[in-house]
């Protein structure tokens, strides 16, 4: 997915004076190619009735679904000398299952998550973003570490998940960290089947080898989010991000090893990333015309959400729209919620959620990160490796499928 001009922006200086609107990157190909198929794709290659194997999986008994938080497609081709597992894998085909899938929009880890969760766009299932405006309390809510004790999971999410529909058909279980086993995130886009926790990967491993050696029929979901954590902290480019790649890749390795022979492999992800330097980690908020009639933001700092005050109206959105892009001219997309609805960036919007969307989004196209600091920590501009936005970077991850060889003498 490219830029209006069909190649990604290079990191350039602030353009100063300059108008021009961008057109928008494609919509994420939901119901197709995205990764909102996953989970469905994975339990219809099971033979569960009610879902469809979009992606063209081989049919399967078991079928361990290992999501890396923040593993984008470039990435992993770009340091595949430290993936010789992973490399080995991609190097051997994978007949018509697509090597590439779109992350959600917002490409950032709730939306996603819950796409892969539900099998549905941001616009049904209603995680539009880190956080969003709740209409309901006139306020902003945190959709993933930091969830609100107004907002109930299960209401701002009310559509079953992938898990609670296929539990009753086979044995479905979640191999991640404790801290999410009852977390408002897991209550609201992965709920369903059994939750084991376990924080070293090498216990992961271990948990999701006994746990589908004592089933039949399995759909397990294995959650990675080391590389997300060092990307944020020291930028996708450092040596120890490429540490956690190679632990990652020593992880599948394992889990080649010693899942039952024959179980479906597939490694996938929730978004890519891009660095940030320091200097191009702005305040926006110190521009008064960046903000005018601007009554909530929020969003992330690479896909902005700006709520206006409930009496504004076409002029005051196009008035804003244009003062961002004379600020920043082609390093952005600026654009309204009508327009991103109709580009499909959400998918199909419940008129539920379509409040909980800004009025106007600023989603950077070029190696920017914007924050409002008088509503943000400090500490949130030092963050590195940084997503959200619709460049390539950040929404294609990879899809890899394979079949575990297994251990010997483990039954298949």
């Amino acid at each position: 997915m490219t830029s209006g001009n069909n190649s990604e922006p290079s990191a350039v200086a602030i353009v100063e004076g300059t108008s021009a609107p961008s057109l928008l990157p494609p919509a994420p190909a939901f119901g197709q190619r995205s990764i909102a198929e996953v989970l469905s794709s994975a339990a219809a290659s099971l033979g569960i009735e009610g879902f469809e194997n979009r992606l063209k999986l081989p049919a399967a008994k078991r079928v361990c679904v290992v999501l890396a938080d923040g593993l984008g497609r470039s990435l992993l081709k770009q340091k595949s000398a430290h993936t010789p597992f992973l490399r080995s894998v991609m190097q051997q085909g994978q007949g018509p299952v697509p090597g590439a899938l779109d992350s959600a929009f917002p490409s950032t880890t709730a939306s996603s998550l819950a796409s892969f969760g539900t099998g549905l766009p941001a616009g049904q299932h209603g995680m539009v973003g880190y956080d969003v405006l709740d209409p309901g309390q006139d306020k902003v809510v945190n959709m993933l570490g930091n969830w609100d004790a107004g907002v109930d999971p299960r209401v701002w999410q009310p559509f079953p998940t992938v898990f609670e529909r296929a539990a009753a058909h086979t044995d479905v279980t979640t191999i991640s960290l404790p801290q999410f086993g009852a977390s408002p995130m897991t209550q609201a886009a992965l709920r369903g089947g059994r939750f084991i926790a376990a924080s070293t990967p090498h216990a992961r491993t271990a948990a999701a080898a006994e746990a589908m050696l004592a089933a039949d029929s399995s759909l397990m979901y294995f959650y990675v989010n080391d590389l997300d954590k060092a990307g944020h902290r020291y930028g996708c480019q450092s040596a120890q991000w490429e540490h956690q790649l190679e632990e990652l890749d020593a992880t599948v390795k394992r889990l080649n090893a010693t899942l039952p022979p024959g179980t479906t492999v597939l490694l996938t992800a929730d978004h890519g990333m891009l660095d940030v330097p320091e200097s191009q980690r702005l305040d926006y908020s110190a521009e008064p015309a960046l903000i005018a009639g601007v009554r909530h933001t929020a969003g992330e700092p690479r896909m902005v959400h700006l709520y206006l005050e409930p009496d504004a109206g076409e002029q005051d959105r196009a008035r804003l729209i244009e003062s961002w892009r004379d600020r920043f001219g082609d390093r952005i997309w600026a654009f309204t919620r009508d327009e991103a609805v109709s580009a499909g960036l959400f998918g199909d919007v419940r008129p539920e959620v379509s409040a909980r969307i800004g009025d106007v989004m600023i989603a950077a196209r070029d190696a920017l990160a914007f924050y409002d600091t008088r509503r943000v920590r400090a500490a949130a501009l030092d963050v590195v490796g940084q997503h959200g936005s619709l460049t390539k970077a950040e929404r294609e991850v990879p899809l890899l499928c394979f079949q575990a060889q297994g251990r010997k003498g483990a039954r298949g």
